[in-house]
Order: C-alpha cells, then sequence, then structure tokens
C-alpha cells in the first residue's frame, strides 16, 4: 500500500534522507518528529536547532537547505513551514488525509499498516502468574488486563507474541497444603468450591504449623515425600494444581484473557542444576554462608545485598527458577524481547535477576534479548487504601466481576427497559466488564488508582461507558440512513476534508499509528485510551458541527467516510485493549 500510515515515521525517514543530500552529518542528525500543537500543524520537527549548534552552523540555513532536499512527495502531502529559528512544521493536506481515510478501510489494512514496527520480533510475554491453591483476587486484575493488552497490542504491530503464564505451583507451601489437605479438609465444602476450600486449608495449615511443632514437622514431611517423587504426594499435587487451574480459567474466559503456555516454577526443576553449574563455573556464583549468590558490587544498591540463587538448605528460589525460565525463553522461545509483568514491589528482584542475565549470557556467548519488567501500582479503595472487603480480606475477583454485571445491568435497565431481558444482560456483561478493564488500562500503570463504581460506570469522561456508546452513536447513524458502516457504496465520491471540523477528526484519524507507536513503545496502555477518548471527542465536535446526512451526494459521502473511519478505529483500538463493542447500548 503506497499510502503512508505512520506519517510520522515516514517524514523522520525523509528528513534524515533530506539530512544527508544536503550534505549534513547524516549519522548525527536526529529529526526529532512529534505531534504538533495543532495551531502549527500535524507534526515538528525539532532536530535542526541542536544539530546546527552543534555543529556551530546557522540553524536558520540549515532548516532551509533539509526542506530543500525534502523529496516530492512528502511536499506532495504536506505543508511545510519553518518557523522560529529552525523549526520544521508539517501540515498534512486535504488530499493526503483523504488518501489515508480510502486507503485504511478495515482492520487488517490497519494491521498491515502497523506491522513494520515489530516485523520479525518474537516477544515472550510473561503475565498474571497466579500462585495455586490462592484465589484470583482484585489485585491481580491489573497484571492480567495490561497484560492482554500489551500481547494484542505486539501482534497487531507486527511481532510474533508468546503468551506465557508463570504459575506459582512449586515450593514450600505444598508442604503445608498436603498436610492441611490430609487433616483439615472439609469435603463438603471441597465439593462445594474447591478452591475457596483449599485456600482454606493453607491458611489454617499454616496456622497449625505456626502454632504446633509436630504439625510443622508433618508439612515439612510432606514436602520432603513430594520433592523426591512420591506418587501419592505427586498425585496430590497435580489435583491442588487441577483445582486451581479450573478456577483461574473460569476468570480468564470471563476476562478473554488467553495464553499460549502455563509452564509453572515446577517445569523448571530439573533445569536448575544447570543454571547453578554454568554460574559457578563462569566465576559468577560463589558461596557465602551456606547459600550459593551472585554480587553485583558495581551496583550501589546492590553492592552489599546479594542475589541468592539456592538457599543455604540447597533449595532453589524465585531467583533460581527465573534464571532458568530466562534460559528457557532464549534457548526454547528464541526470544528477542521478554516482557515479565508484576507489581513494583518486584523492582529489586528483577533488577537484580537481569543484571545477573547479561553477565551469564555474556560469559557463555549467548544472544541478549531485550527485557523489560513491566511493573503497575496498586489499586485503592475510595479511602486511599489497598481495596478490601470489610472483613480486611483482598476482594475476590470473581466476586468484582460479578458485581460489575449487576451494577451495569442495573444502569442499562434504567436507560433501555424496552430491551429483552436477555438483551440487557449481554449489554451489562459487555459494559460491567469493560468498564473494570478499562478503568485500569486507562491508568498509568506505574501509578496507584482509586476503584471507584461511580466513576468506572460513568457515561461521561475517559471510560468504557462513553467509548463503547460512542460506537453505538456512530453505529446508529449508518442504522438509521439504512447503510453498512463497511458497505464502499455509502462513500463512494467522498472529496477531501474541508470543514475545520472534518479536518480536525481526520487529522486525529490518522494519529491512530502515533499511538500505537507510543504505546508500544513504552508497553503503556493508557496512552492508546487517551487517543480514543480523544478521539470519540473530535468525533462529538464534528457530529455537533456537521450535519451527515445531507442532500449534497459528495458532502453527505465524506462525512460518511469520516463516521466509518471513526467507528473502525475506535472499535479496533477498544478490541486492542480486550474490550467488546455493542451494536446498542
Amino acid at each position: 500500500m503506497d499510502v503512508s500510515f505512520n506519517f510520522a515515521a515516514d517524514l523522520d525517514a525523509a528528513l534524515r534522507r533530506a539530512a544527508a543530500s544536503a550534505g549534513l552529518d547524516a549519522a548525527r542528525f536526529n529529526p526529532d518528529v512529534r505531534a504538533a500543537d495543532p495551531k502549527h500543524g500535524d507534526f515538528q520537527a525539532n532536530g535542526v536547532l541542536p544539530y546546527a549548534k552543534q555543529a556551530k552552523l546557522n540553524p536558520r540555513a540549515v532548516a532551509e537547505s533539509v526542506v530543500q532536499a525534502l523529496p516530492a512527495e512528502v511536499k506532495a502531502a504536506c505543508d511545510v513551514a519553518i518557523a522560529g529559528p529552525g523549526f520544521l512544521n508539517f501540515s498534512l493536506k486535504p488530499a493526503a488525509l483523504l488518501g489515508w481515510l480510502i486507503a485504511y478501510d478495515s482492520e487488517a489494512h490497519l494491521k498491515s499498516g502497523a506491522a513494520s514496527l515489530y516485523h520479525n520480533k518474537r516477544y515472550v510475554v510473561d503475565f498474571s502468574s497466579p500462585n495455586t491453591a490462592k484465589q484470583l483476587h482484585v489485585g491481580h486484575v491489573r497484571g492480567m488486563v495490561i497484560g492482554e493488552a500489551i500481547c494484542r497490542l505486539l501482534a497487531f504491530c507486527g511481532a510474533e507474541v508468546i503468551r506465557d503464564n508463570h504459575i506459582g505451583d512449586w515450593g514450600t507451601q505444598f508442604g503445608k497444603l498436603i498436610w492441611g489437605y490430609r487433616h483439615l479438609r472439609n469435603d463438603a465444602a471441597l465439593a462445594s468450591d474447591p478452591l475457596e476450600e483449599l485456600e482454606r486449608i493453607y491458611k489454617a495449615a499454616d496456622a497449625a504449623t505456626k502454632a504446633d511443632p509436630a504439625a510443622l514437622d508433618g508439612a515439612r514431611a510432606e514436602l520432603v515425600k513430594l520433592q523426591s517423587g512420591d506418587a501419592e504426594n505427586r498425585a496430590l499435587w497435580e489435583k491442588i494444581n487441577a483445582i486451581s487451574s479450573g478456577a483461574f480459567q473460569e476468570i480468564y474466559r470471563k476476562l478473554d484473557i488467553h495464553f499460549d503456555h502455563e509452564l509453572g516454577e515446577s517445569f523448571y526443576n530439573d533445569k536448575l542444576q544447570r543454571v547453578y553449574d554454568e554460574l559457578t563455573q563462569t566465576g559468577l556464583a560463589e558461596v557465602s554462608q551456606g547459600a550459593l549468590v551472585v554480587f553485583h558490587p558495581e551496583h550501589p544498591r546492590f553492592k552489599t545485598q546479594p542475589f541468592i540463587i539456592r538457599k543455604s538448605d540447597g533449595a532453589a528460589n524465585y531467583a533460581s527458577t527465573d534464571l532458568a525460565t530466562m534460559l528457557y525463553r532464549v534457548e526454547h522461545f528464541k526470544a528477542d524481547a521478554i516482557a515479565v509483568l508484576t507489581d513494583t514491589r518486584q523492582s529489586d528482584h528483577f533488577e537484580q535477576l537481569w543484571l545477573t542475565t547479561q553477565k551469564w549470557f555474556a560469559k557463555t556467548g549467548r544472544p541478549l534479548p531485550a527485557f523489560e519488567h513491566v511493573t503497575f501500582g496498586s489499586i485503592l479503595g475510595e479511602d486511599g487504601k489497598a481495596i478490601k472487603t470489610r472483613s480486611g480480606d483482598p476482594i475476590k475477583l470473581k466476586a468484582l466481576l460479578a458485581e460489575a454485571e449487576e451494577r451495569a445491568f442495573a444502569l442499562v435497565t434504567e436507560k433501555a427497559p424496552e430491551l429483552p431481558a436477555e438483551e440487557r444482560r449481554e449489554i451489562a456483561a459487555a459494559v460491567g466488564i469493560g468498564a473494570v478493564r478499562y478503568a485500569d488500562l486507562a491508568q498509568n500503570r506505574s501509578s496507584d488508582y482509586i476503584f471507584s463504581w461511580d466513576k468506572i460506570l460513568a457515561f461521561e469522561g475517559n471510560t468504557a461507558p462513553y467509548l463503547l456508546y460512542a460506537v453505538t452513536r456512530i453505529r446508529s447513524i449508518f442504522r438509521k440512513a439504512g447503510l453498512d458502516s463497511l458497505d464502499p457504496t455509502a462513500t463512494a465520491g467522498a472529496t477531501a476534508p474541508e470543514t475545520a471540523s472534518e479536518i480536525a477528526l481526520a487529522r486525529k484519524l490518522t494519529a491512530f499509528a502515533s499511538a500505537l507507536n507510543l504505546t508500544t513503545g513504552q508497553l503503556r496502555p493508557h496512552f492508546l485510551c487517551t487517543y480514543l477518548y480523544e478521539l470519540a471527542g473530535e468525533f462529538s465536535s464534528f457530529y455537533a458541527a456537521d450535519k451527515v446526512i445531507v442532500d449534497e451526494a459528495a458532502v453527505r459521502a465524506r462525512r460518511l467516510l469520516l463516521c466509518a473511519r471513526t467507528l473502525l478505529v475506535l472499535e479496533t483500538g477498544l478490541r486492542l485493549l480486550g474490550l467488546r463493542t455493542l451494536e446498542r447500548m
């Protein structure tokens, strides 16, 4: 497709070529293309001034030479102006805007345009990662929905994405679980709600082992039997994992979360010795106070804080397993990049893990993937404290999602009581689940945020209901006109945008590429949320200013074209975030 999808990226490339043609040192010239203040156009290139300063040249003269050398296709698509001492402003011409609107007429074409961002990149994304025998609670939702959105976005932008759910299914808690299962279980409760009973068993066993040395000895004995391959304990371990997995899958289905692999910590158990051996043989690991550790004396925070990769009693820990996981992802998955999602409390661990991995792979001659620890803050109640039930326990995610659907059903019933109950339930599921999901995604993931039902279910502001309603609103335009938004005859003969609101909306639509670039570059879905909210607002302004269904065929066609593309970009963006759109609300 000849029409540029990402004008900013193509401008950057064109400016670099122009700089070389103008005799500049192309290796030192960075165009620094970014979105401009709308008063000055669509894009601004700020790279002339720092280059001129460094080269001791007149910035205005440098700017003029670069503009003179720009290829004809850039000048055909954009009005170019030099502002101030050497800023370059680019305004897309109406014909270029029309070209984009016509060319990118389907999600497949949008995806094709975006695919160059991560083409031929294999990305492993590690997210969710629950612990066996523990219920998913509200604190788990951030990693799940952010991880799913990141996977969808990277895949849309051309990456081969491998989704890995690294489940905590091995370790000392299983000694207590197995002991508790044998001595403390309630069979009726186990049949009624297996995961709830397993969680109760673990809490009771943990309390018992703290109070009774005999119980602690019993739990330790059960763990030794499990790790030694005892058939009975192994079967019980598998049963506990199966119960947990079933409960997890129920939540994943509700939230439309998908995984390619669910490799628990147990998967890496037979791969740990290789980690110990290689780190020791390369001189990176040493024994300190009986434990096998790696020191990073060059790091200001970790000078005296060793990275323990095997405990003094010979047991493995998270570091052991995570190092084995790094190796497996590089050797087996051939990962070019790895992203691991956890809350911010694990930042030190993953920083030490990455420091160790870099040194280890350098010593062994392995290719080093890109790595990002994608952290996120906490969800707080309206009192500013960790969100909990009245009893002080974390709110179960299953209960939160059920409440979301019920609250949304009440809202839908209030707004559209004439709809059949079944349809209201379907709408409520999309709105309620979407509201919980979007409330999280719309926040900067690095920050804590306050959860409020009134805010997340509001039909005003940057919320899921607002955006979902914007979609149905556009759909109603086509429905009332007896048209299909995907039918090319509805927009045939469309002319280039003319009015101020038409041009503003068209410009916002072409900025979808920049929004994708920014979002995937930082793995922060809130950038896409902000873009979609602004796009919906721009559409509202357009719809208020310019009547769509008018008698003049060319005007009607171009306004329907703007409606169709806004619908397409909104629906595509919301699907990338994991939200399900609706025909009506």
